[in-house]
């Protein structure tokens, strides 16, 4: 197979996870006889500093043109101390989901064994966790009209919903939910705000198509609760874009680290994959940061092009790590391997492991050194 990807390494610690992803992806060509063709283009801080404009057109038509983008980070310290810029990162990642019409995100949310004593909940509340949340992306109150007074003493932002806008993103969900558990949760604050009960609405008339999916409904301030209380109750969650942006972050602190989880943005055409973590700008060129949110977002990726078989190679390189503590200082303060280490170990694992996708192998070289 052969596929055209675009990558944009971003702010912070983007590039240096982007890397390591793409050394993984590389490993996958290699081992299953893929061509993977890389593009480049700039966005963010990055982007700003280097044309004034935080989502160049030449990036917008790199995007266009390939069939997958791969994300690093973005934001810089400089932009989030100052309330009064008006030229802002995120503004590039915003116009880029308007533009290519990435119209729904999701988030697996998962747990690892290994891992559970660095997550705030008891292990008895993490056993069986494993859920996805569908944000609706490109709608409600983050594109809505924006207004402050002259006097700057009263602000608003319009939240806003097109039955169109809810129908695209919750047939993705509910077909996501048939070949999951069946089991579709609808959050939404129906109770107090009209878009909510539009929603509820159109999930409920559309709910008829999916007479195997069973689907309930929670009020966001119950969801936030529920995702602590019994996170293993979920099975895909579908909600709008302030509630998913919330209850996703709120979320990802079960597997205990920001930084192991990925994301997918999907649309009509194209795709972008990326971690949820920020670009933690403290962090950049230190070679610490964890790479396996962004190499899990390669995994979906590659899911994308239905690669089934090459996304299970990387997941279990992935868990092999974890489960053998080759992790990140943000897993482990001492004991710790460097963001480039770990992708040499994962591209290492895949490129070995040619007759098995046992997370079981044993054993991986680093830096000319073997570990048993």
């Amino acid at each position: 197979m052969e596929k055209k990807i675009a990558v944009i390494l971003g702010d912070g610690i983007g590039p240096e996870v982007t890397q390591q992803s793409i050394k993984v992806l590389n490993a996958v060509a290699l081992r299953f006889g893929h061509t993977f063709e890389y593009s480049y283009g700039i966005m963010g801080a990055d982007a700003i500093d280097k044309t004034g404009n935080p989502l160049p057109d030449e990036t917008i038509e790199t995007c266009l043109q390939s069939d997958a983008i791969l994300f690093g980070a973005i934001g810089h310290p400089k932009y989030d101390n100052d309330p009064t810029a008006k030229v802002r990162p995120e503004q590039g990642l915003l116009k880029l989901r308007k533009e290519l019409q990435l119209f729904a995100n999701i988030r697996p949310i998962s747990t690892y064994q290994s891992l559970q004593h660095l997550s705030p909940l008891k292990s008895k509340q993490l056993k069986g966790v494993d859920f996805v949340i569908f944000r609706e992306l490109t709608g409600g109150i983050y594109f809505g009209k924006k207004e402050l007074s002259e006097d700057q003493t009263y602000a608003s932002d319009l939240c806003a919903y097109s039955k169109s806008e809810i129908e695209r993103v919750s047939h993705l969900a509910f077909q996501y939910a048939r070949k999951r558990k069946k089991k579709l949760t609808l959050v939404d604050k129906a109770n107090v705000l009209e878009t909510s009960r539009l929603w509820r609405k159109v999930v409920q008339e559309i709910a008829s198509e999916y007479s195997d999916v069973t689907v309930d409904y929670m009020f966001v301030d119950n969801a936030a609760m529920q995702i602590i209380l019994n996170p293993a109750q979920f099975d895909v969650i579908l909600t709008e874009n302030m509630f998913g942006d919330i209850i996703s972050d709120e979320a990802s602190v079960l597997s205990g680290s920001l930084g192991l989880l990925p994301s997918a943005s999907v649309g009509n055409k194209t795709a972008l994959f990326e971690p949820i973590h920020g670009s933690y700008p403290q962090a950049a060129g230190k070679d610490i940061a964890n790479p396996l949110g962004s190499i899990l977002s390669a995994a979906m990726l590659l899911d994308h092009f239905q690669l089934t078989h090459e996304a299970t190679a990387v997941r279990a390189a992935v868990a092999w790590t974890l489960a053998n503590g080759f992790v990140s200082k943000d897993i482990d303060a001492i004991n710790n391997y460097s963001t480039t280490a770990i992708g040499d170990l994962i591209t290492d694992h895949i490129e070995r492991n040619k007759d098995s996708d046992s997370s079981s192998s044993s054993n991986a070289s680093l830096n000319q050194s073997t570990i048993i």
